[in-house]
């Protein structure tokens, strides 16, 4: 299992600080990196931006990875958006996301905004513009291939933990990172999660695969109840429609139910990511439950996290998943399914 837990830092304290204070505790190191995500755009015609901010991956004294510490685009609540940035905090714009990836992989997160983009200025044969506070790179024919411009408004305040995969002492291993975070005063943003990633290997079967549509599809009222769903979550939504319908119809095997559901509008951004059990997204093919509520406690993401695990062990079993009763039935009639 993996955890993603979205957390900020109070005012005057960062993500950095975090990684910092996670590396000293296990006598290890901080590695800056760059994250991936998209913010909206003010310029015409253009609705999204999409972007390189900084994170922090906190290596143990053996380099063992302990956690990453990145942005989450959809925590504002208590960010101070007329806030000026802080001192070495940037990002890295681009519109188009095959240059993005260039930048990421020609760019050192190490570096300051004053030459990060110098290494894609080289490959293109052009120089690093300067304009006001902000270093643009265009290539020959005046095509801007990124921006580097500085991270205001309190971006370095939110922090998504974000754990490698957890196979025993999930507990203990949560809260060496969350303790560190209580104790630096990180707090729960009004719109947090808690996300949970499994293999998902298991449910790459059609009635594997089936169940859990018809979990997420048809219980979804129930599921918010049973896991204590924040409603303020940005990023939550139902499964398409359309994937209902196809997973209901016969399909000889895996493959051909597969790519059947590639094409409903399957989103990451669903109350379960099923993207890469599909392989419709790079990475690794894990499925994700994203309607756990945001907690800086280790014990309340595993209790969590048992419930989740009763449900999938559920949607494992070749037997149909029950529907409701009623509506999107209720949190003590899904529990009576999976034995609770």
């Amino acid at each position: 299992m993996g955890v993603e837990v979205e957390l900020l830092a109070p005012r005057g304290r960062s993500r950095r600080d975090l990684a910092d204070e996670l590396a000293r505790r296990c006598g290890g190191r901080v590695r800056p990196v760059f994250h991936t995500d998209s913010e909206r755009s003010a310029a015409a015609g253009l609705e999204r931006f999409l972007h390189l901010t900084p994170g922090f991956d906190v290596l143990d004294a053996a380099g063992a990875l302990r956690c990453h510490l990145v942005d989450d685009t959809t925590i504002v609540a208590g960010l101070d958006p007329t806030a000026p940035p802080r001192p070495g905090w940037y990002r890295v714009l681009s519109d188009d996301p095959r240059l993005l990836r260039l930048v990421a992989a020609r760019t050192d997160p190490a570096e300051g905004i004053g030459s990060v983009l110098a290494p894609v200025a080289e490959l293109f044969d052009v120089a690093v513009e300067t304009i006001g506070d902000v270093r643009r790179v265009q290539d020959a024919a005046g095509a801007t291939i990124a921006l580097a411009a500085p991270l205001s408004g309190e971006r370095e305040r939110p922090c998504e933990v974000v754990t490698p995969p957890l196979e025993a002492d999930h507990e203990a291993a949560l809260d060496a990172l969350l303790s560190a975070a209580r104790d630096l005063g990180f707090t729960v943003p009004r719109e947090a999660a808690v996300h949970l990633h499994v293999d998902g290997a298991p449910f790459q079967r059609v009635a594997a695969f089936t169940n859990v549509v018809m979990l997420f599809g048809r219980w979804r009222a129930a599921l918010w109840e049973l896991l204590a769903t924040n409603p303020h979550c940005v990023r939550l939504a139902p499964l398409p429609a359309a994937l209902l319908d196809v997973v209901q119809r016969p399909h000889a095997d895996w493959e051909a139910l597969r790519d059947a559901a590639a094409g409903t509008g399957v989103s990451k951004f669903c109350d379960v990511n099923l993207a890469r059990v599909l392989g419709l997204r790079p990475g690794p093919q894990t499925l994700e439950v994203r309607l756990l509520p945001g907690t800086v406690d280790a014990r309340e993401v595993v209790a969590g996290a048992v419930l989740v695990q009763r449900l999938l062990d559920r949607c494992r079993r070749d037997e149909p998943f029950p529907a409701p009763r009623t509506g999107e039935g209720s949190a003590g009639e899904l529990l009576a399914h999976v034995g609770g």
